[in-house]
């Protein structure tokens, strides 16, 4: 009896072993499938990075070397920031924009602003597409198919905001903040001189795109004038929420004192003399501006997008050299 009672002891030790081991073996496969999935989530996220834009967040790889600008705005801010794009757009046709051409030697055009080729830019592997806030929803989702797509926006009040962006993607933060205040500083330096010289007078920019056209206050390069420099806003223009047309009578009656006036060949195909045709124009040299000799044509390249840091910072020295002698 005592023999068997023994030899039963030892087999339900053996099994409590057996037990203790086999569930030690589950609790080590358990720990390492945790160990393995917390590894795996921290590789993700070493690969990748959150970058919030305008309110949005969004995940991009960590190194974000290879980035398409798919508008004329990142465009001009990658030349500010002395980034090269591996994609670019043109104005139209194949051609990349002559005003930047220096900047992006070597890159690839993706197609036209208005609508980049996704095949062209899936060729690039691009780790992010700049494209521009003017297309629409189905375009932009096309594009972040190909990599994430950040709607960069042509709203000139946001182009601290762009340049951020770009700063963040290239990691050149300090560069772009420094832009910023550079620029903001020229404007502290020159805004009492503007208001003294060119009190009680008006100034306008219109762009000449087949007929005249203006825009509201807080379009195009118009922030420089009335929101930086603090200039008087035409009454006429004061509510325009887009661009406008500005008739030869709208523009007797406003009767500016200066005008900037932009041409570009490309957007006049159709109206190559349309130029010539507004400075020859009767009602146009009846207007302060004309008279005296304060009409000063593409001050700045007439493809300038107006709402970037390149935009602004060539307009304001362009303001100090014609006006602010």
């Amino acid at each position: 009896m005592g023999k068997y009672w023994k030899l039963g002891a030892v087999a339900l030790l053996s099994l409590a072993i057996a037990t203790g081991c086999n569930s030690n073996s589950d609790t080590k496969k358990s720990n390492d499938t945790k160990v393995s999935e917390s590894s795996a989530s921290a590789d993700k996220e070493s690969t990748t990075k959150q970058i919030t834009y305008l309110g949005k967040e969004y995940t991009v790889p960590a190194k974000t070397d290879n980035i398409i600008a798919a508008s004329l705005e990142s465009m001009e801010d990658a030349a500010v920031l002395g980034v090269k794009p591996t994609g670019v757009v043109s104005i139209a046709g194949n051609d990349m924009p002559e005003y930047l051409k220096d900047d992006f030697d070597g890159a690839t055009v993706v197609g036209n602003k208005f609508e980049p080729n996704a095949e062209a830019m899936l060729k690039l592997e691009p780790d992010v597409i700049l494209a521009s806030d003017k297309m629409d929803a189905k375009k932009l989702a096309k594009y972040d198919k190909v990599a994430t797509t950040f709607p960069y926006t042509f709203v000139a009040e946001k182009w601290r905001e762009n340049l951020q962006l770009l700063g963040q993607l290239t990691g050149k933060e300090n560069q772009a903040d420094k832009v910023i205040s550079d620029y903001e500083t020229k404007v502290a330096e020159l805004k009492d001189k503007a208001v003294k010289e060119l009190k009680d007078k008006k100034v306008m920019i219109i762009r000449v795109r087949g007929t005249m056209m203006a825009y509201g206050p807080s379009l195009y390069l118009n922030p420089v004038l009335y929101d930086d420099l603090g200039l008087e806003v035409p009454k006429e223009i004061a509510d325009a929420k887009t661009q406008m047309e500005l008739s030869y009578e709208t523009l007797s009656k406003i009767n500016p004192d200066v005008i900037f006036l932009q041409f570009d060949e490309s957007e006049n195909t159709k109206t190559p003399k349309a130029l010539d045709e507004v400075l020859k124009n009767d009602i146009f040299k009846s207007v302060n501006a004309a008279k005296n000799d304060k009409v000063f044509v593409n001050s700045i390249s007439p493809s300038a997008q107006g709402g970037t840091a390149w935009s602004k910072t060539r307009f304001l020295d362009a303001i100090s050299k014609d006006l602010l002698k």
